[in-house]
């Protein structure tokens, strides 16, 4: 096989998040701010270094605040969460393979049991690398290199599955083959393809073609 090692991004890409994320960063800058900017400015940042930079990015003199309320309201919300339509049976095509299948993910470890806890897929990953386990994040390859590393393989037999642009630039910088993906409603296409990553799928079954 091309890739026996393949690596996912968690929100947006397993799970189908970002209605979620989307309504707890606007409650959070409504509650704290006062007032909510644009959709897309709220969600620039989601999936790269974490939720504290995204907050830093929207009002840096209240990070610690937004990320107080940011959470409170969030956490509750993964009783409604879903895998993303179609991922199941890619990852179970994709085990049946003979893949060895993990996370890398900008969540928290703890946020991201939490998610697992909800959409009952953590069984076929092997590892788990949280946003909280790196001094370094997305868009920097270290989560990435440390998941390898944990898994006792070489980077370069690793493909990194996910639907930002951090996801793609941390790959290349990690030497993994970077797949994007369109399906999270989080990036939208262009910016993913201005990243210029080797392979873009516009629906799960797709991954089976190019890892």
């Amino acid at each position: 096989m091309r890739f026996p090692v393949v690596l996912f991004d968690l929100d947006g890409t397993v799970v189908d998040s970002a209605a979620i994320i989307l309504a707890s960063m606007r409650h959070a800058a409504e509650h704290v701010l006062g007032a909510a900017p644009p959709d897309a400015e709220l969600m620039a940042a989601v999936g790269g270094p974490g939720l504290e930079a995204q907050m830093r990015a929207l009002a840096p003199e209240h990070v610690d605040e937004l990320v107080s309320v940011y959470r409170a309201h969030n956490e509750p919300l993964h009783d409604e969460l879903a895998s993303c339509a179609g991922i199941d049976e890619v990852l179970v095509q994709l085990k049946d393979e003979g893949r060895r299948l993990g996370i890398v993910t900008a969540k928290r470890r703890a946020t991201a049991e939490l998610a697992f806890a909800r959409v009952p897929l953590g069984h076929l990953f092997e590892t788990v690398v949280g946003g909280d386990e790196t001094e370094r994040h997305k868009p920097e390859p270290d989560p990435l290199l440390l998941a390898a590393e944990r898994l006792g393989v070489d980077p370069a037999d690793c493909a990194y599955v996910g639907d930002s642009p951090f996801d793609i630039r941390a790959a290349h910088a990690a030497g993994m083959h970077a797949v994007a993906v369109t399906w999270g409603r989080i990036h939208d296409r262009g910016k993913l393809e201005r990243e210029h990553p080797d392979a873009i799928v516009d629906a799960p079954g797709e991954l089976l073609g190019v890892v």
